[in-house]
């Protein structure tokens, strides 16, 4: 069940990313940090990089089917979950919108970016926690050793969700970690900048 593991510490990632943008967002409406377009649109696109094209098709293609065939009465749960990953990419989209907007516009169009924003991660938090406390103990009592072996395999060239399949998200993950301001990240508080 490397799987398990792998899910695990992708949501870990992409929590530790949704966690930094939720204190950016404060730190923006509560005027302790200037807008930061580049490290905002880090995180936009690692949220769209990681859940949106690799971990979200990886669950629907592999661990979804097989729960389909083994645990006929995990259908409702995984129809929800699966309309959540399409809703999820169209809800990064209009994120990523809404801070092109944002950059254009300026100040007085941040409460629509944060609202987006928000919306995004409520919507993100809620799901994570479902998979966390429904899906996934259901799969471990209801697939067996074979089922594991294919969904394992899936997951497994996914690699690090720090890193991904190439490394390509390593310098991402790294760029954003650095970015956001302490104590979330190592970047410069604001205080410090200014």
């Amino acid at each position: 069940m490397n799987a398990l593991d792998i899910i695990h510490d992708e949501h870990r990632a992409l929590g530790a990313v949704l966690q930094a943008l939720g204190f950016v967002l404060d730190g923006i409406r509560d005027g302790r940090f200037e807008p930061d377009f580049a490290l905002l649109a880090a995180m936009i696109e690692y949220i769209t990089q990681v859940p949106d094209k690799l971990h979200h098709p990886k669950e629907d293609d592999y661990l979804f089917v097989k729960m389909r065939e083994r645990i006929p009465a995990a259908a409702a749960l995984l129809d929800q979950l699966e309309a959540e990953h399409a809703e999820g990419a169209r809800r990064t989209a209009a994120l990523r919108g809404a801070l092109v907007h944002y950059q254009g516009i300026g100040p007085a169009v941040f409460a629509e970016f944060e609202a987006a924003a928000r919306t995004y991660l409520a919507a993100s938090w809620s799901h994570v926690n479902r998979e966390e406390t429904e899906l996934l103990p259901l799969a471990r009592t209801g697939l067996a050793a074979q089922d594991w072996a294919e969904i394992d395999a899936a997951f497994e060239a996914n690699k690090s969700p720090w890193s991904g399949p190439a490394g390509e998200f390593r310098a991402l993950f790294s760029r954003i970690v650095n970015m956001v301001p302490s104590p979330m990240g190592v970047g410069a508080s604001a205080a410090a900048r200014g």
